[in-house]
């Protein structure tokens, strides 16, 4: 399969037009920025920063902001890399282009291309997409100023990932859990619409 973020599934069976395969990918997309986490969550209060206590606290903060907040980290980062490229207009053209071919034909495709009525292996999905972006970085020449507005986007990402206090933050009712936010509660006589668990008092 070419993406990791779409669900494991075979190609359709009906082949579909390019059309409709960026058209998918491209609602794909969408779909997956749609589920960042609200932004002033992200930037929290000064109340929720502060200094963790030990580096082994750090890296499970870290750990844990990384999965709570992945699509906003993947924003920041991108927007990085586009500021980075603010001065050569023209670059920052076309390496969108090129990561959105990517995005597109790559990492949110669900259906297998055709191309003059054949079908193009993920292979040759691949080596295409690689050999545009080589020409697209040749032709414009960025990659110093992108590699160091990636670099930045990195950087702020892990510090917000370390700083960020994730208490409270749950990816769901098993994290919360786990985490001692809620509380199973066994029954001998389990009621199917009973979900199982209740709230942990405040102490």
């Amino acid at each position: 399969m070419p993406s990791s973020t779409t669900a494991a599934a075979p190609y359709n069976t009906i082949p579909i037009s390019t059309i409709d395969v960026v058209s998918k990918s491209t609602t794909n997309l969408f779909a997956y920025l749609s589920r960042h986490r609200p932004w002033p969550e992200f930037l929290a209060t000064t109340s929720a920063l502060d200094f963790p206590p030990s580096l082994s606290d750090a890296t499970l903060r870290f750990r844990r902001n990384a999965t709570y907040f992945s699509i906003n980290y993947a924003i920041v980062v991108a927007a990085f890399a586009a500021a980075s490229l603010i001065g050569s207009p023209i670059a920052l053209i076309i390496i969108g282009f090129v990561f959105f071919l990517w995005l597109v034909f790559y990492f949110f495709r669900e259906d297998q291309l055709l191309l003059l009525g054949r079908h193009v292996s993920d292979f040759a999905v691949i080596l295409g997409l690689v050999l545009i972006s080589i020409a697209a970085l040749w032709i414009t020449g960025p990659l110093n100023s992108l590699s160091t507005g990636i670099g930045l986007g990195l950087v702020v990402s892990v510090i917000h990932g370390v700083l960020r206090n994730p208490e409270g933050l749950f990816l769901d009712e098993n994290d919360a859990v786990s985490n001692g936010l809620i509380v199973s509660v066994p029954s001998a006589n389990p009621n199917p619409r009973s979900s199982g668990v209740s709230f942990k008092p405040p102490v």
